[in-house]
């Protein structure tokens, strides 16, 4: 038997079997999947149990023409209800990408600046460049790889969220602007069951405490509400030495329901500072084709980072050239304040209009210490000051002792360090998408649903760069500042700052002053006729840029640290170069196809095949590149948009009898062409690429009786086929794009307690371009056990990386150095949590 699971305006979403939680786990403290919903009744439970594999009947509503059910849908979707990511167990945003094949998430820098990627598209700089985060349908930011200011960086999931919707290609790109790799839609709770819960997440080896509420309910029969939010504070899964994780957020929603239709109100607001991780030092043995990699003496890469309470002040100036004083405990500080609003009417028995609009006021500050160079305590030293120099602790209760570098904290090592003080100004954005629908029977017995939309959006990217270098010692926890001296005992140095400025890099104090406006007419047209359905949409984007942006300029003695005298670095220190601003003008245009059909040769057995051709408008990542004339426009119009094309093809299958159990598979074989141009600034390289990836996806799901198993499998082929700037990579595998990822989810299940876990793997990759140096598969275990004492009140144990692997995600240096030692982000070690659940 088969259910339409539906999610109308007037019910939310019924857990499955089980009753599951309406929080993901333990980033939203879900206890034993116990719900804030209602659960199935007792003599459906079966059948519930077998709608489950997938939700093959379930209705979706992110990127496609027309609410429809997955066995029926010509795109690959994934839905993710809060309580089945509980094996997995996520700490942020991007580690909940884990559980959605296709998708590549680099979930090792915390709560925000993630690099996401979907189906061999590249990750060449940073962020989410081909895929779209949205908040109940609407793009968080119009773009996902805005230098420093990543959307998941204003995207904190919590006990307001209901499920997440996925859709990898298809027709993505025709249902929104610049998400040519697919759409990840975070839907939140409105309140259509009166309910609420309160969960308490605590560290129990690391310093954490993080508070979850929600309620909502039914007014009468015609309005309902539902507001929720957290509060956390901690140091974090590494060792900072303070509290680098506070903050929180407070979401709610009203909805009004009238003879024909809905009027919904949200509101948001977040402020949250997370502590965020950059690469730092790692010991490498062997060879670039066989590598040994892990810890070196005074530092793990597993529990330590080069975050430290003795590195809290960093004085410098503002955009404007006046003095100014930053916090690096500040971290990545997220500030949004969102207001907006959904209608959906229906306009008679055929048509019906759908607006959402959201305004959101985004503001912040990343603040992160980057290693720009480790090497030989004297060697730094003699780079700054001079042969003959001399080393002395800046800070700590050692401050102005002598140093002898050859054993400095066991490693004879310094960092010189770049203080990534970047402030988000002005990242507000208005959104809006009106769209009309149809749906009516054809002369030809067939079914079919018309859409013609239009979508507008404005986004400012007004941010500042301000760095600064300093030097630090290698230490894992409680690192101090050195100070440098010539061979004549001349300072070289304030209080371990080396430059007002980034000199090793040749000057980056920078601002972006600039506004994207976006506009798309779109049209799709559905068609249902017995088994088959078939769709196809077009989109035509045009927008255009403009504002302006400041690079370096040099003042010269300036007192910034206030003693009354000049140091050596204060002799030349870098501002913004307000007065020699260059213009961005320059417009864009391109159009996005998708073409799909779907044929369901059972309930349960379906293939679909589609194409779809969509775009990347490129932002603030053009700026200061090859492609910008002096004037603002464009050297070559091609510059300003990056085009996807992609064929895939793929199978639906569930069987409620297979081995005395419910199956569900989804296999879906993919091709994609990807033009990118991009810079990185951590190593300040420019793209001008095309890319081919061929792969297959697969996401399976078996449960017999209280065992379930989950299975995501992503397979990979991936080429760089044209570079006009660095010919010599064409050919070479893409960096950090393993042949194979993998996620394997077991769980036991039954009404009072629940076990289970995941294993998470990745396959070897090549740590840049070049393909040198091989970053090392590696594979870690998740763990989770809940009890449910009663009906109401439930206990959840979560375990981070078991057993203590070690694993890369990314590394800045393309072959081993002469040292031995790269700089890399990893996975960090082991982590659990508690967390206790009332529902009410």
């Amino acid at each position: 038997m088969k259910l339409n699971l539906t999610t109308s305006t007037r019910q939310e979403r019924a857990p499955l079997g089980i009753r599951i939680c309406p929080a993901i786990t333990p980033l939203l403290a879900c206890g034993v999947f116990a719900a804030s919903g209602f659960s199935a009744p007792k003599d459906k439970e079966d059948e519930y149990a077998d709608a489950e594999v997938f939700l093959l009947e379930g209705v979706v509503v992110t990127g496609v023409a027309a609410e429809t059910t997955k066995v029926k849908s010509s795109v690959a979707i994934s839905t993710v209800d809060a309580g089945d990511l509980v094996p997995s167990a996520p700490r942020s945003t991007a580690e909940i990408f884990r559980s959605i094949p296709g998708i590549r998430s680099e979930a090792t820098s915390g709560d925000g600046n993630a690099n996401i990627a979907v189906r061999g598209l590249p990750v060449a700089a940073g962020g989410a460049k081909f895929l779209q985060l949205q908040e109940d349908g609407l793009p968080i930011l119009e773009f996902g790889d805005i230098a420093f200011g990543t959307a998941d960086g204003f995207l904190r999931p919590d006990y307001t969220t209901e499920r997440v919707e996925a859709i990898r290609g298809g027709s993505a790109s025709t249902f929104a602007s610049n998400s040519p790799g697919g759409i990840v839609n975070f839907i939140s709770r409105t309140g259509a069951i009166e309910g609420g819960s309160l969960g308490l997440t605590t560290g129990l080896d690391y310093d954490s405490m993080r508070l979850d509420f929600n309620y909502g309910k039914p007014l009468g029969d015609d309005m309902q509400y539902h507001v929720g939010g957290y509060y956390r504070v901690g140091e974090g899964v590494r060792d900072a030495g303070y509290d680098g994780n506070k903050g929180g957020q407070i979401k709610a929603n009203f909805t009004k329901f009238m003879e024909n239709g809905y009027a919904r109100f949200f509101f948001k607001h977040l402020d949250d500072r997370a502590v965020t991780y950059m690469p730092m030092p790692v010991m490498v043995s062997g060879t670039n084709a066989n590598p040994s990699m892990g810890a070196l003496a005074g530092f793990d890469p597993l529990t330590d980072t080069p975050h430290t309470p003795a590195f809290i002040e960093n004085i410098g100036t503002d955009g404007n050239g006046n003095r100014r004083v930053s916090d690096p405990q500040e971290g990545l500080r997220s500030l949004s304040t969102a207001f907006g609003a959904e209608f959906s009417f229906d306009l008679n028995s055929d048509w019906k209009l759908v607006d959402r609009f959201r305004y959101s006021d985004n503001s912040g500050r990343f603040v992160a210490p980057f290693p720009a160079q480790v090497a030989p305590a004297q060697e730094i030293a003699d780079s700054v000051a001079g042969a003959g120099s001399t080393l002395r602790y800046a800070t700590g209760e050692n401050e102005g002792s002598l140093i002898n570098p050859a054993s400095l904290n066991g490693n004879g090592l310094l960092m010189r360090v770049h203080m990534f003080d970047t402030e988000l100004n002005d990242f507000n954005n208005m959104v809006n998408d009106l769209k009309l629908t149809r749906h009516f029977n054809g002369a030809d017995s067939a079914t079919y649903d018309l859409t013609l939309g239009y979508y507008h959006s404005t986004q400012n990217i007004n941010m500042d760069w301000l760095w600064n270098s300093y030097l630090l010692e290698v230490k894992g926890s409680d690192a101090q500042l050195v100070d440098v001296f010539d061979s004549d005992g001349l300072s070289y140095s304030d209080r371990g700052l080396i430059a007002y400025g980034t000199p090793f890099w040749g000057g980056l104090h920078r601002n972006y002053d600039t506004e994207y406006s976006i506009n798309a007419p779109y049209i799709a047209l559905a068609m249902e006729k017995g088994k088959f359905n078939m769709d196809a949409s077009v989109r035509f984007d045009f927008g255009d840029a403009t504002g302006s942006y400041a690079g370096t300029r040099y003042e010269t003695d300036v007192d910034l640290n206030q003693d009354g005298s000049i140091s050596i670095p204060e002799q030349s220190i870098e501002v913004v170069d307000t007065a020699n601003r260059s213009p961005v003008d320059y417009d864009w245009d391109y159009y996005s196809l998708s073409v799909g059909g779907n044929y369901a040769f059972t309930e349960d057995y379906a293939a679909f095949a589609r194409f779809s051709r969509g775009g990347r408008a490129n932002a603030d990542r053009l700026l200061f590149g090859p492609n910008i004339l002096a004037n603002g426009s464009l050297r070559d119009d091609d510059a300003a948009v990056d085009i996807v094309e992609q064929f895939e093809a793929g199978i639906k299958y569930a069987n409620d009898d297979f081995a005395g159990g419910v199956l569900g598979l989804f296999a879906t074989a993919f091709f994609a062409e990807t033009e990118e141009q991009n810079y990185e600034a951590t190593t300040q390289v420019f793209l001008d690429r095309v890319y081919e990836a061929t792969g297959l996806e697969l996401e399976s799901s078996y449960r017999r009786g209280n065992f379930d198993l989950k299975v995501g499998m992503t397979w990979t082929d991936a080429e760089i086929t044209s570079d006009a700037l660095n010919p010599s990579v064409v050919g070479n595998t893409p960096r950090r794009q393993a042949d194979l990822m993998y996620q394997i989810s077991p769980s036991y299940n039954t009404e009072k307690w629940s076990v289970g876990g995941s294993l998470i793997g990745t396959t070897d990759s090549y740590a840049q371009d070049d393909n040198v140096l091989v970053m090392p598969g590696y594979e870690y275990v998740n763990l989770f056990g809940s009890y449910r004492f009663s009906d109401s009140f439930s206990v959840l144990l979560t375990v981070n990386n078991a057993f203590d692997e070690f694993g890369l995600s990314e590394s800045e240096e393309g072959a081993i150095p002469d040292n031995g030692i790269i700089r890399a982000r990893g996975i960090a070690g082991t982590s659990s949590a508690l967390t206790f659940r009332y529902d009410f």
